[in-house]
């Protein structure tokens, strides 16, 4: 069985989905028979590389909040993030153009390594002080996973490198309806959107397996939109 995910690292609903992916695929009885494949999702592609701003301003932009409301929003999702073991930094982190971590996340599937990287990048964007939008750091952060520096730099640099990849994920989730991520794909018949709990997750898993033709339960989950805002989390 394989299964799609689409995110993006400045979606902190993927960085939370995707441990509550992990410990749903950890309860299925087949985990060892299910490809895992990461696929490119960029929240704010028309912002300008290089042109990261703080999270707390850009939420309270978007959402027409003042900047004390976008910290208590950013201190929701924390609570979120936490109670599933991830670290959250909810001062500090910046907002941005992910086109070249994108990038580089194409070239460490190539390499077998994809998966390392993502981790990486997450745990820096999310949870160390670390800007995942310095070409510096996004090497630092290839090199950890396994990857080549030489090769790793070549790539950052080269702004054409893999880009091709990245458009055509994203045209992928336009032709299938992908509007806010996470967003995961299973043996291309079920989507579920949003970072559901961790038994959903399971049940979906056991439900493809099975080759069901039942809808998949849907729940209400929280995702975050293209125009780089996240919905709030529900009670």
């Amino acid at each position: 069985m394989r299964v799609e995910i689409w995110s993006d690292i400045a979606c902190p609903w993927c960085y939370i989905g995707k441990a509550r992916f992990t410990k749903g695929l950890a309860a299925f009885a087949h985990r060892d028979e299910v490809e895992v494949v990461f696929r490119s999702f960029e929240l704010d592609p028309h912002s300008a590389k290089g042109d990261a701003v703080p999270v707390v301003e850009m939420l309270a932009r978007k959402y027409g909040r003042t900047l004390e409301q976008a910290r208590g929003m950013e201190a929701h999702v924390a609570v979120n993030a936490r109670s599933e073991g991830l670290a959250y930094r909810t001062e500090g982190r910046l907002h941005g153009n992910t086109f070249d971590i994108h990038r580089l996340l194409h070239l460490a599937a190539a390499r077998g390594r994809q998966e390392e990287l993502l981790d990486l990048a997450f745990r820096a964007n999310f949870a160390e002080d670390r800007s995942v939008f310095d070409p510096e750091t996004l090497v630092a952060l290839a090199v950890e996973a396994g990857l080549d520096e030489a090769e790793a730099r070549e790539v950052v640099a080269d702004g054409t490198a893999y880009a091709d990849a990245v458009r055509a994920d994203e045209r992928e989730a336009s032709e299938l309806g992908v509007n806010a991520v996470p967003f995961f794909v299973l043996d291309r018949r079920y989507g579920i959107s949003g970072g559901q709990p961790a038994e959903v997750f399971t049940q979906a898993l056991e439900q493809a397996w099975a080759g069901r033709e039942t809808d998949l339960p849907a729940p209400a989950a929280d995702a975050c939109e293209p125009d780089g805002t996240c919905a709030a989390p529900r009670a």
